[in-house]
Formats: C-alpha cells, sequence, structure tokens
C-alpha cells in the first residue's frame, strides 16, 4: 500500500529512499576526492564519513523496512542523531579552519595511529580537539569547504528525516 498523505502526497517510504541514497552519494564524492583527486582526509572528515554512512543505513533501514507511525518516529529519531554527529564534526571543522594561522592546533597523529593507541572516548576527544590538518582547505566550491558543504547538506536532511518520520500518515 502506498501511503500518499502529507506535503505534496510525499510517501515517507520515498523520501527515506532518496536521502539514503544522498548519503551514499556524499560517500562517492568523499571517496573520488581521495582517489582520484588525491584529497587525504583529515581525521575530522573521516568521521563526518562515518556519520554520513551511519545516517545513509539509517534512512535505508526506514526505507527497507517501511515501519507504522511509532517505528517511523524511532527511525526519525536515530536519523537526527547520526545527521546531528556529522554536523558537529563538520561545525568543529569549519570552526578550525576560520581560526587565524598562529591559533590553529598543531599537527597530531594520524587517525589510525589514534584509534590503535588510545581507548575509545579518549580518542574521539582527540579528534575532536582537532590539528593542523583540520585546518587545512584543501578544495572548495563556490566559497566553501567540504566541510561548510557538509553543514549545508546534513543540516536540511536531519530536519527532512525528522518532518518525514514524525509526520502522521495514513497506515
Amino acid at each position: 500500500m502506498v501511503e500518499r498523505t502529507g506535503l505534496r502526497g510525499l510517501d515517507r517510504r520515498m523520501v527515506n529512499g532518496a536521502g539514503a541514497l544522498l548519503c551514499g552519494g556524499l560517500l562517492g564524492y568523499a571517496m573520488y576526492a581521495e582517489h582520484v583527486l588525491g584529497l587525504e582526509p583529515c581525521p575530522l572528515c573521516v568521521f563526518q564519513r562515518v556519520a554520513v554512512l551511519a545516517l545513509g543505513f539509517v534512512l535505508l533501514a526506514a526505507y527497507a523496512h517501511n515501519p507504522g507511525r511509532s517505528g517511523a518516529r524511532v527511525y526519525g529519531v536515530l536519523a537526527a542523531v547520526t545527521a546531528a554527529a556529522g554536523i558537529g564534526f563538520a561545525w568543529r571543522q569549519v570552526w578550525l579552519q576560520g581560526l587565524p594561522a598562529d591559533e590553529v592546533p598543531e599537527c597530531g597523529p594520524g587517525l589510525d595511529f589514534i584509534m590503535d593507541v588510545f581507548p575509545f572516548w579518549e580518542a574521539i576527544g582527540m579528534v575532536l580537539e582537532g590539528s593542523g590538518d583540520c585546518a587545512k582547505i584543501d578544495w572548495t566550491f563556490l566559497g566553501l569547504s567540504m566541510a561548510g558543504w557538509m553543514l549545508i547538506i546534513l543540516t536540511p536532511l536531519a530536519l527532512v528525516a525528522l518532518w518525514n518520520n514524525f509526520r502522521a500518515v495514513g497506515r
């Protein structure tokens, strides 16, 4: 049964599927930027990718499951939480990129080393502190870095996921 109520008759399932496809596209471009353009991701970039991957899986699961009202709300909350993590990582990186050169933290060890040597929560804290790698801007489009674009994309995506999965539909 196709659900066709709400804003412009949008089907909840299809909106979740479109969100999952958008996440796949974002990750695809990140892989292109890394492997074709040669841009090495900093630790905050890697965490943004993980958040987008998690968001994509949540939206894909919501699409595949096509739950009723209560289940949709669970997916909406999970999508908002994972998107909020990505937004937080992107916001931190944009903030680091805006610092004057003399205030940028020194470059630290790589993410692999941090995750291997330190306990998980301590490693997360170290990544969030940022490093000179995270403040470096290698790529821009229309004057915004990739982290800036992640803020612009993930914020409305989180809001749409909440709206879509909390709205009343005939089921």
